[in-house]
């Protein structure tokens, strides 16, 4: 119990840092991802109106075909390309990406791998 502790303590102390840099704009708004045991969930997030622009997760039910069968991160790479799509549809080009505190490989970096083949400049 203890050690989960620590790791979630040292993830939110990164995070915390992230965002101190990161803020998501109309024009270019935040990518925040959140992983849980089972799934991913991806946010475009307006910082400067603390408003969700989109969001789209494994439990999407467009997706649950697409997703059937799929290992975690093959999960988050379509997820990716899927709000890379819908952000188009919405006239988003750019975003800034917020890891959140998580390292950067496995499902974090398919995820963003998915949003860039989508077309969304990360």
């Amino acid at each position: 119990m203890r050690k989960n502790n620590l790791k979630q303590e040292r993830r939110n102390k990164i995070r915390r840092r992230i965002r101190s840099t990161i803020r998501g704009t109309a024009e270019r708004p935040r990518l925040c991802i959140f992983k849980s045991n089972k799934h991913v969930y991806l946010q475009l997030i307006n910082d400067r109106e603390s408003a969700t622009i989109l969001s789209v997760s494994t439990q999407t039910a467009d997706l649950q075909k697409e997703l059937k069968d799929k290992e975690s991160v093959e999960a988050a790479k379509i997820v990716g390309k899927a709000l890379a799509e819908a952000a188009k549809d919405k006239g988003i080009t750019k975003a800034v990406y917020d890891r959140s505190g998580y390292k950067y490989h496995g499902i974090v970096k398919a995820a963003a791998d998915g949003a860039r083949e989508g077309g969304l400049d990360l």
